[in-house]
């Protein structure tokens, strides 16, 4: 990604920046976050991975390698690109289907930032890192635990946010984070792409 397209990806994050100083929880995201979340190597199968989410009840599972944070994988990954593909659960690995391009969240920034952050995502869990280590993921369920009006207080705000940004379409030069493209790229939720991959 150049630099006008980096440009543009910080001065989208800087209009929730300028709005989250002013409307802090005091509570840290290391306080919120669940502590020791399921995870699976990316050599494990989707079948061992189904099996572990199973077992704890989650709707997802990270995947780590020798301690750092590689991907993660949903029960919508799961049902998305292996079952309705026909593919064999116990042959196909976790690293074949993660999603490896994370948004993540250090320990440290408080609550709200967090809330922001998956509201402009629309993503429902945050892994929390520090430096490449993961040590944690927030989900909007622990965010309910500790504060369940906050979703409610911000949510408006965070929708008049995303509405300002969507409007008008910006499209700046870069490369596509799809095909590799050079030229005129426009962000949409998770990087950027060309006019050809937006059909």
């Amino acid at each position: 990604m150049d630099f006008l397209a980096t440009k543009l990806k910080i001065e989208c994050f800087i209009n929730y920046w300028d709005i989250s100083i002013f409307m802090k929880t005091g509570i840290s995201v290391h306080d919120a976050m669940t502590k020791k979340p399921v995870t699976a190597s990316p050599d494990e199968t989707i079948q061992e991975c189904a099996k572990k989410m199973a077992k704890e009840e989650v709707g997802s599972i990270v995947i780590k390698d020798k301690g750092e944070l590689v991907g993660i994988i949903s029960e919508k990954d799961i049902v998305e690109k292996v079952v309705a593909n026909g593919m064999d659960v116990s042959k196909v690995k976790a690293s074949e289907i993660m999603i490896k391009d994370l948004i993540t969240i250090s320990p440290e920034r408080d609550l709200y930032d967090a809330i922001l952050l998956m509201g402009h995502e629309e993503i429902r869990k945050l892994p929390v890192v520090d430096g490449k280590k993961l040590i944690g993921l927030l989900t909007a369920k622990d965010i309910l635990k500790i504060e369940p009006a906050l979703f409610d207080i911000f949510s408006t705000k965070i929708e008049e946010l995303r509405e300002e940004e969507e409007k008008p379409i910006k499209w700046v030069e870069g490369t596509c984070d799809r095909c590799g493209f050079q030229g005129p790229i426009q962000k949409i939720k998770g990087g950027f792409i060309c006019a050809s991959c937006l059909k």
